[in-house]
């Protein structure tokens, strides 16, 4: 199985007061995203279904992915997805839906902390740069899996 880890576009900076589960993708942001994702969709990329943080940027992001990559399922939010969940836990959560390719869209530090775990790697291995794609080929869903590298996309390696 394939999990395809997405971290959210650029997004505004807070206003005054305004929480930061609140902030929007920028126009760039979503330039970005876009491009990143047509780029996946072009290299066959079919995940079965998107989780997503409940976060605006995020599921901003995932709702691009969805356009991009013609899914027809509806996007799941889970609280697994917010930033600074520990990824034992949200290792947890994803190993309910592994059953076919899927794909999750969050935050850093949570989600480069998760490739490299699933890669074996030291946690500041990778820094998953925002609208960034990794594809990893998960051996299995246990409680301690390991993967290998696909592929990862970011926005500078797709083009204009």
């Amino acid at each position: 199985m394939t999990l395809y880890v997405l971290r959210h576009a650029i997004a505004e900076e807070p206003g005054p007061g305004q929480p930061d589960s609140a902030r929007q993708l920028t126009p760039l942001g979503r330039e970005k995203a876009r491009r990143v994702l047509s780029h996946a969709h072009r290299v066959g990329t079919r995940p079965e279904l998107v989780l997503t943080s409940p976060y605006a940027r995020a599921a901003q992001t995932a709702a691009i992915a969805q356009e991009e990559l013609r899914m027809a399922k509806p996007l799941v939010e889970t609280d697994a997805l917010v930033p600074f969940v520990d990824v034992f836990s949200l290792w947890d959560e994803l190993r309910e839906h592994l059953d076919g390719d899927l794909m999750i869209v969050g935050h850093n530090p949570q989600l480069s902390s998760l490739v490299s775990w699933l890669l074996g790697a030291r946690g500041d291995s990778l820094w998953l740069k925002k609208s960034g794609l990794v594809a990893l080929d998960v051996g299995s869903a246990g409680p301690r899996p390991r993967a290998m590298l696909s592929w990862l996309l970011t926005p500078g390696s797709v083009g204009r």
